[in-house]
């Protein structure tokens, strides 16, 4: 899902490289299964550990930029990232939301055709670009899952045009919650309550509705008694059949 109230993203300080000069970085990976790296055996994959470093980004520092230079691709192993465009006349469309196992920075072109910044606390692998398709050349099986991600990838961008389509605000509202829970699910981890830690900012820039629509709306299902809202950015799905059904099958 290829991932707000921050308007001059140039302004933030710049992503922190953390290089894994220690053990492998790989070794201890607790989502593994989720990566690009799965399909490698023990001995390929040391050899992709070696071209890998880590990055932490603090919540609201970019990744990088539209138009800058795309050396880097990038997996997320922990928090939430989005990417988003800036359109010409200044406002933003978020295109989409990743969560650990996603993976990002694919560009056709010499340079990113969007921008990546972290909603939460984030930590990614780094892969140069040109190592990575190296290694590729070797390890097919990688380039068989990239193949893989970018279908995904496909599969979620049509999902957004429905979204951004034809559903009203309380459907659209609907269908993210639902899609956060099995996106959780999908990663292994607890669907309900489901983790929301976007701003009301970032989920209408993503959905095409005002943060007042947006606020409107979550104000109704939980007067409604489809959701509670809880501490920690946490939203419980009390009335989960009625949300699926109001998303319409999404």
């Amino acid at each position: 899902m290829a991932v707000f109230d921050v308007k001059h993203v140039g302004s933030l300080s710049p992503a922190v490289p953390r290089e894994g000069a220690g053990p492998s970085p790989c070794s201890a990976c607790e989502i593994r299964s989720l990566t690009i790296c799965a399909p490698l055996n023990d001995i390929e994959q040391t050899q992709m550990a070696a071209i890998v470093s880590t990055v932490e980004l603090q919540s609201g520092n970019p990744l990088f930029d539209e138009g800058e230079p795309a050396d880097h691709v990038f997996n997320v192993t922990a928090g939430t990232v989005k990417v988003y465009k800036l359109l010409p006349d200044g406002r933003r469309q978020v295109t989409g939301f990743l969560f650990a196992g996603d993976f990002l920075g694919l560009a056709n072109q010499e340079t990113y055709a969007y921008s990546a910044e972290a909603v939460t606390l984030c930590n990614l692998c780094r892969f140069p670009r040109r190592k990575l398709e190296n290694l590729m050349e070797r390890f097919p099986r990688v380039e068989q899952r990239l193949l893989n991600i970018a279908s995904n990838e496909l599969a979620a961008a049509q999902d957004q045009m429905l979204l951004l389509g034809r559903k009203t605000a309380r459907e659209k509202i609907a269908s993210f919650l639902i899609l956060l829970a099995r996106r959780a699910r999908q990663r292994g981890v607890n669907d309900n309550p489901v983790f929301v830690p976007m701003s009301r900012t970032d989920i209408g820039d993503f959905l095409g509705l005002t943060t007042e629509t947006v606020s409107r709306t979550f104000t109704q299902l939980k007067k409604s008694n489809l959701i509670r809202l809880l501490p920690d950015s946490k939203v419980e799905l009390s009335g989960r059949e009625d949300l699926e059904e109001i998303a319409g099958g999404f």
